[in-house]
């Protein structure tokens, strides 16, 4: 019930093109080849290899995959030098809980005047409980459509206004009015409100007792298979001092297909999510109603961020924050005859360049003033669990961390002439990043689909919800190659890997330019390495205020 569900937009890799032999460790543009050299293709790629083999069964935490998966880290961190991060340990110990949540009956009932509408599990519709009770039982919920679920004041939108759902079960629709109406919220531009975790957190705010989200392709930016694997199996979720009553009793999913059916059997307009899209929408009663039984089993045990540091030379108490996170969904559902869910792209590969960076800091022949720390965390996939416990638990203050670099999967596409920050607008870090590309003969562009909230989706949200600027950047769109075959047939052959038993290193992969994009990464974070300053948030970020009051301003 927690997955990222990132689908990541086109974040294609450029080539990169400095000098393999230079007698001056920095060039004209201020790079230092050395430490850009210390930054192979063959150490990077053996490392992804080895992450996303089937040894480490999918890295799913509370597995034998976790255990390996850290372990793997940890000797890498030491072995290329660089100190524990946590005290005299490389771990930070996160307690989770896992649940695993069994519908009852796997044909859902929705009961109207008129008859009745049967959903099969997995097929039409994933449910479960966050809730630390073996069981949850609620019958005859009545059925409220919402909307998007939304209540934003700064946006003049209540979906709730006027409305009691105290023991009822809201439907809502993801993404938010701005995707529909460029006038509403931030364009096209999703917000936090669009998010799925955002509608749960509403929900339960409003007393109610349950929440299907209705899943759209486009809108949600991933298909349905994505929703059935993720949201299916064990769940993990932060350990929280109520055992979850604080949540919703359910929280679910329902296709689009069984969405269209149960309007039909409600007897409401085909066209209601179209009202629902526009301003002053009421919420409408459905006169439906279902029962959900579900059993749950959980077990309390840790899962383990894992964390490193280079000592800064002059300013050793500021600190640079690179992440990425290192579990992926392990064993699943069996497809085509292979069940391991390896993440190879998602986030192996982010992963392995956490080594590359720190090979990079460690070559360079002018040291870091700042403190550079790596943190590999966990349980993203479960809704960014690990760097959740880290922010809320920060081991370095975080009025001295000066920003979080945050790598979660690169494109292994091939070259791009541009690259692509996600949730542009939003901090100062975008300064060092438009300077550093044009270092390598690159543009900083945004994401090129700001519609599925990707800034909202990745580890570095949790150091920007604490106050701290976060940057998630990929590769652009625009390729270098112009060899249109050769770029189509890539692109088919890596298309639709995301969440799937098929997210492995074969023959398809170009790393050359996911190694210019860690190049890249290592030069922002080097340049603020040098500095005195603290870059903040934009003016217009919803982050501003935060922002400030973390820096004392």
């Amino acid at each position: 019930m927690k997955q990222k569900l990132l689908l990541i937009p086109a974040l294609a890799s450029a080539l990169f093109s400095c000098q393999e032999t230079s007698t001056d460790s920095h060039n004209t543009d201020g790079l230092d080849s050395a430490a850009l050299n210390a930054i192979t293709e063959d150490t990077y790629k053996a490392h992804v290899v080895k992450l996303s083999s089937d040894e480490f069964l999918g890295r799913k935490p509370f597995t034998k995959g976790d255990t390996l998966t850290v372990q793997y880290i940890e000797q890498q961190f030491k072995d290329i030098g660089l100190q524990p991060g946590n005290g005299e340990s490389y771990f930070q110990e996160v307690p989770l809980v896992e649940i695993a949540s069994e519908p009852k009956n796997k044909v859902l009932t929705f009961k109207g005047e008129s008859g009745s509408l049967l959903a099969n599990h997995l097929d039409d519709y994933v449910i479960g409980s966050r809730r630390l009770q073996d069981d949850i039982d609620i019958a005859e919920s009545e059925l409220v459509f919402v909307g998007f679920g939304i209540v934003a004041p700064e946006f003049d939108w209540n979906d709730y206004e006027g409305l009691d759902v105290k023991g009822k079960t809201v439907v809502a629709m993801v993404s938010d009015p701005g995707r529909y109406d460029k006038s509403l919220f931030k364009a096209d531009t999703m917000t936090y409100y669009g998010r799925w975790k955002y509608k749960y957190e509403e929900a339960a705010r409003q007393g109610a007792t349950g929440i299907l989200l209705i899943h759209e392709t486009e809108a949600a930016s991933y298909g349905w298979n994505v929703v059935r694997s993720g949201w299916s199996g064990p769940q993990l979720e932060l350990i929280s001092e109520d055992d979850g009553a604080s949540f919703a009793a359910f929280e679910g999913w329902i296709s689009n297909e069984t969405s269209k059916k149960l309007f039909q059997l409600a007897g409401v307009s085909p066209n209601i999510m179209e009202e629902a899209k526009k301003p002053g929408f009421k919420a409408v009663p459905l006169n439906v109603t279902t029962s959900v039984g579900i059993h749950n089993t959980f077990r309390k045990s840790t899962s383990n961020n894992v964390i490193a540091k280079l000592e800064g030379s002059k300013r050793p108490d500021e600190v640079i924050i690179y992440t990425a996170h290192w579990d992926h969904l392990g064993v699943g559902e069996t497809i085509d005859g292979d069940s391991i869910y390896n993440g190879a792209i998602d986030n192996a590969a982010g992963v392995a360049a956490l080594f590359e960076i720190a090979k990079a800091f460690q070559a360079a022949q002018v040291k870091s003033e700042r403190s550079i720390v790596f943190l590999a965390v966990t349980a993203e996939e479960e809704g960014l669990l690990g760097s959740a416990y880290y922010a809320q638990h920060p081991i370095f203050p975080l009025n001295k961390t000066v920003a979080n670099l945050n790598m979660d999967a690169f494109s292994a596409l091939g070259a791009t002439k541009d690259v692509s920050v996600v949730g542009i607008g939003q901090t100062e870090i975008e300064d060092y990043v438009e300077k550093s590309a044009a270092k390598f003969g690159r543009v900083m562009k945004g994401e090129s689909d700001p519609t599925s909230g990707g800034f909202y989706r990745s580890d570095h949200f949790n150091f920007v919800k604490a106050g701290v600027p976060g940057l998630f950047m990929g590769a652009g769109s625009e390729l270098v190659s112009t060899d249109t075959a050769d770029i189509e047939r890539k692109r088919e052959a890596l298309a639709g890997r995301y969440h799937t038993v098929s997210d492995e290193v074969d023959e398809n992969w170009d790393f050359s330019g996911i190694i210019e994009d860690i190049r890249l990464f290592f030069d922002i974070g080097y340049t603020m390495s040098m500095e005195n300053t603290f870059p903040n948030f934009k003016t217009k970020s919803e982050f501003k205020e935060i922002g400030d009051n973390r820096l004392g301003l």
